[in-house]
């Protein structure tokens, strides 16, 4: 028999109870220690936040509105109920717990095995009804506490203060096995529960990088003052362009290719004129690039590839008017193997010995040796040369660093500086999340048109906890109208953005957003009838 599912809640609540690492880790090396197989695997794999692993392409397509059907049906109460608890909680799972706290369940309490043999089915179901319908029959054998982690998992939204490497901790603890080879397993299944299933037996060590199962992509992290890359490693450096595209992970094996994005979902289809070359060569490999399109030799800006995102089936006529490109920049296998722990320099070698014709190509790739004063002014060059060529920035790189999977640290640097800045005003606030779930953190942002004020964009990021709080009580005084998770506020708060792209947009009345927006500082001293307007909005859209 399975185990039950309050079992596993009991373990979420006492993870989430606490702030203290090895207190998480024992809770839960006594609860997987203690589960026989398959439920080790299902457990595993619902405490990472996701009713399946992230190798799996199914999804459970279940969005707010079913979800509030089912919790409201279930509760009895109204949607100015929802409303008011999201206000108190802004989590969907406690919302959940606390609309049903007095409804009581109906029929046999739920084990593990039901939970996941009812995520199967709504993630194989088709159309919303049967999908609802599913997820009513599971909501109404849960109680409160059962149904806040049900909500959590559906909506993506666990937030319990477990991050994978800390179940990576717990199963490693559970089992007497080592930490970096539970997280390598890990890395390289895609499968936490089948990480937890081979550190219990012992077979942790015998996966390999496998076709076709994609994993993290390694990450950079950004500078924005070109005398920092010399503080974060020691010469020699790797340079190359940072091209303003779609990460992609190509995986090719024999008469088959598939690409892969940055979240590990399946886009082959999106760009079929990629897949004839990717299989002519001959061989295996896995290799990490980027995808774009080029015209005249010049990148061409995302704002105008991005027309080829999201569809299902590109039709010929927009392939011929914008054909893409792969830029393969890194090499992580080849005719069986794996090149992860090989620093990049041996890679980067392997990889130009691979004959790719285009439109896969090689990006722009140079050596540095200098330090100090030498190296900024060099990299100053390099930089200037790259946004001439139509790109971003540039990407500095240690040539005696490994691959590192999913991983963000300081042998990958992206150089990128934002466009400019613009005066805006605050127009709508809502709740944050996680740290931020108390405070009102997301700032909806307009400039002017006339005596109009057209929102243009929402950030997030650049001001500091005190000021959030300080803003989060003015604009609370400040609301004109209260709809629970988002609140419209007195457009009096003036605020300096900074922005990387200005684009055309149907998401906002201004017909514009901006790309990658974060606060810069809070503008007191700036009355609103001297922020940006919308000519300004379209001067540097159209520069």
């Amino acid at each position: 028999m399975s185990a039950s599912f309050a079992d596993w809640v009991s373990t979420a609540d006492a993870v989430r109870a606490t702030p203290k690492k090895l207190e998480k880790h024992a809770a839960l090396a006594r609860y997987l220690g203690a589960l026989d197989d398959p439920d080790l695997v299902i457990a595993a794999r619902l405490l990472a936040g996701a009713p399946f692993p992230r190798r799996d392409e199914r999804v459970l397509s279940v969005g707010w509105s079913a979800l509030s059907d089912v919790l409201l049906e279930r509760s009895g109460k109204s949607g100015s109920d929802m409303a008011e608890s999201y206000q108190r909680y802004a989590d969907l799972g406690d919302v959940a717990a606390d609309l049903i706290s007095e409804s009581p369940r109906t029929g046999e309490p739920l084990s593990l095995a039901d939970v996941a043999e009812t995520f199967d089915r709504i993630a194989a179901a088709r159309g919303v009804a049967p999908k609802r319908e599913l997820l009513r029959a599971l909501v109404a054998r849960a109680n409160a506490d059962e149904a806040r982690y049900l909500v959590k998992i559906v909506s993506g939204e666990t937030r319990i203060g477990l991050r994978e490497g800390l179940l990576e901790d717990a199963i490693a603890r559970a089992f007497g096995r080592e930490r970096e080879e539970v997280g390598r397993a890990h890395m390289l299944t895609g499968d936490i529960g089948d990480t937890a299933l081979r550190a219990r037996h012992g077979t942790h060590g015998e996966p390999t990088l496998a076709h076709f199962s994609p994993i993290g992509v390694m990450l950079a992290t950004p500078v924005l003052q070109l005398e920092e890359v010399g503080r974060r490693f020691p010469p020699p450096y790797v340079v190359e362009d940072k091209y303003d595209g779609i990460r992609a992970q190509v995986h090719k094996a024999g008469d088959r290719v598939e690409l892969y994005s940055r979240t590990m979902d399946r886009i082959t289809h999106r760009y079929p004129e990629l897949v004839g070359p990717l299989l002519g060569v001959p061989g295996s490999y896995v290799i990490d690039g980027e995808i774009l399109a080029f015209y005249e030799g010049r990148a061409v800006p995302f704002t105008d590839f991005q027309t080829r995102l999201g569809r299902k089936s590109v039709a010929d006529e927009l392939r011929t008017k914008m054909p893409a490109s792969l830029v393969a920049f890194d090499l992580l296998e080849r005719d069986g193997r794996g090149l992860l722990d090989r620093p990049l320099a041996e890679r980067s070698d392997a990889l130009r010995e691979i004959p790719f014709a285009p439109p896969v190509v090689f990006p722009e790739h140079r050596r540095l040796a200098e330090s100090g004063t030498d190296l900024v002014a060099a990299l100053e060059r390099e930089f200037a040369a790259s946004r001439e060529r139509g790109n971003e920035g540039l990407m500095v790189k240690d040539p005696r660093s490994p691959y590192r999977p999913g991983r963000r640290g300081m042998e990958w640097l992206k150089v990128k500086r934002a466009l400019r800045t613009i005066d805006v005003v605050v127009t709508g606030v809502e709740w944050g999340h996680g740290k931020r779930r108390g405070v009102l953190s997301d700032y909806t942002f307009a400039v002017r048109d006339g005596e109009r004020l057209l929102n243009i964009g929402k950030a997030y990021s650049g001001l500091t906890d005190k000021e959030i709080a300080e803003m989060t009580k003015y604009f609370q005084e400040h609301t004109v109208r209260d709809y629970g998770r988002f609140r419209t506020v007195t457009p009096d708060t003036v605020i300096e953005v900074a922005f990387d792209q200005i684009q055309p947009s149907d998401r906002h009345e201004s017909g514009y957003a901006l790309r990658f927006p974060r606060i810069v500082r809070l503008r007191p001293d700036k009355p609103v009838s001297e922020i940006d307007t919308l000519d300004e909005v379209r001067r540097i859209a159209g520069r």
